[in-house]
């Protein structure tokens, strides 16, 4: 009974069922816990988008203000007073413009790469329609000239880049819902 032949059979005939189960209980406890993870991580990615998609919508709703906020017509019935000068509109005017945007660069955090780039396209725009307006008029004439010519420029644009980013921004958030 001490042959080695029968020894070794002895340990094959005890190990190899230890090893069927451990491999066995070994894959079925690892498929367990991966599905355990899966919905973990499904959890997450749904408290997550609970807490986002919000923030995301409301960036929307700035970036959206903000274009209608730096229309020409909108800028001039909040900043233009009487006794400006063209000067004076003019300087006003690309402050209200940079203030509205520096109010709302945060935002770029919760858009896409490409609505950014749009929205700072447009804000570049209207900041080179008013100075080119301006570059127009002697510096020193009432605002109302400028006005004028802002206006009448504006209007005559044929695709207005504040149309384009408020088309992107509703494009955009369109997608979330």
């Amino acid at each position: 009974m001490n042959d080695p032949t029968t020894i070794l059979l002895e340990i094959v005939k005890l190990t190899l069922p230890a090893i069927i189960v451990f491999a066995t209980a070994y894959n079925i406890l690892k498929s367990y816990l991966n599905k355990q993870y899966q919905m973990k991580l499904l959890e997450t990615k749904n408290s997550l988008k609970s807490t986002s998609l919000p923030l995301k919508l409301q960036a929307y709703e700035r970036l959206s203000l903000l274009c209608e906020r730096i229309i020409p017509g909108n800028l001039l019935l909040r900043i233009k007073s009487p006794g400006m000068t063209v000067e004076d509109l003019h300087m006003a005017l690309l402050v209200a413009v940079q203030q509205e945007f520096d109010h709302n660069i945060s935002q770029q955090v919760y858009v896409s790469d490409n609505l950014w780039s749009i929205i700072k396209q447009a804000r570049q725009h209207t900041i080179n329609l008013i100075s080119a307006c301006a570059a127009e008029l002697n510096q020193s004439d009432n605002c109302s000239k400028l006005s004028e010519l802002l206006l009448e420029e504006y209007d005559n644009m044929g695709e207005k880049p504040l149309d384009t980013a408020q088309k992107a921004i509703r494009r955009e958030a369109g997608l979330l819902l």
